[in-house]
């Protein structure tokens, strides 16, 4: 039995593409479909598919002849929209040292779960999407997860790759027994080394406004701040059925800094930022 809906998120990113794909089902009363959702930089795509073409096995989802795992991603895809053709390979994965979710992974009923397969491998290969070629060598991917009832009501998400490691910040809005809270996951991976930021390990939202989150926990800080976006529409969750719609800048101009005991580790802007963010005030 599937959650009401399950999904991927498998982003490759160079230089000069970015190219995220998205395989999914879904589940709402009695409607059970499944989906693959492919994102560029100048454009988003939806190909809908029977839920029986949908197959799970410990390492990969499959979605008729596409295929997704820790050895990279198959694509045939052709629909009125949409066609995309190609393969590309994955090199060895960076998972986290634990969940994501912390002990958080043990609430039941929570309206949605993240997971992080990978913060950063290398992406090579080349995929033709409506006749233009997404080609990576020397690039690098990152992969995650999602399964639940709903996407967060409110929330904030970012991605980004960089030369020395790897980014992911997601601050949301959670509503669990009656009361709503500010959720916090992040990680920073810098030099090899995983920096852990969350609610659960007493983090805390300083700043939330203009497109910009800064977050502390201790005497680390991380700042991410949405500079241009480039959103396309995507399908999101809500109740399980595909009816929400997003929206993603797989590739937009960003800043980050972040900071340790005071001192900046890091700080840049970029143009290869992917970023999301759905709050309203």
């Amino acid at each position: 039995m599937f959650d009401s809906f399950y999904g991927w998120y498998l982003k490759c990113q160079s230089d000069t593409q970015t190219l995220a794909v998205i395989p999914a089902v879904h589940k709402t009363g009695n409607k059970r479909t499944c989906s693959i959702q492919v994102i560029t930089d100048d454009d988003a795509w939806t190909a809908v598919f029977p839920a029986d073409s949908f197959r799970r096995t410990r390492r990969n989802l499959f979605i008729e002849e596409n295929r997704f795992g820790e050895e990279g991603i198959s694509l045939a895809i052709h629909t009125q929209q949409l066609t995309a053709r190609g393969k590309l390979a994955f090199g060895p994965l960076f998972p986290l040292k634990y969940d994501i979710m912390g002990p958080f992974a043990l609430v039941p009923f929570m309206e949605c779960r993240h997971s992080v397969r990978s913060m950063r491998h290398s992406v090579g290969g080349t995929v033709c999407i409506n006749g233009q070629d997404y080609s990576f060598r020397d690039a690098w991917g990152y992969w995650e997860g999602d399964r639940g009832r709903s996407f967060p009501k409110e929330y904030i998400w970012t991605q980004c790759c960089f030369s020395e490691g790897s980014i992911m910040l997601s601050v949301a809005d959670i509503p669990m027994a009656g009361i709503h809270f500010t959720g916090i996951i992040g990680v920073v991976l810098w030099r090899g080394k995983e920096y852990r930021i969350a609610t659960y390990l007493g983090a805390r939202v300083v700043r939330l406004q203009n497109k910009m989150a800064r977050v502390t926990q201790g005497d680390l800080e991380l700042e991410a701040c949405l500079l241009e976006a480039s959103a396309r529409p995507l399908k999101a969750p809500a109740k399980g059925d595909m009816v929400r719609t997003i929206h993603e800048s797989a590739s937009c101009q960003a800043f980050y800094r972040f900071r340790k005991e005071g001192r900046t580790l890091f700080a840049f802007e970029t143009d290869r930022a992917s970023f999301e963010f759905e709050y309203f005030s």
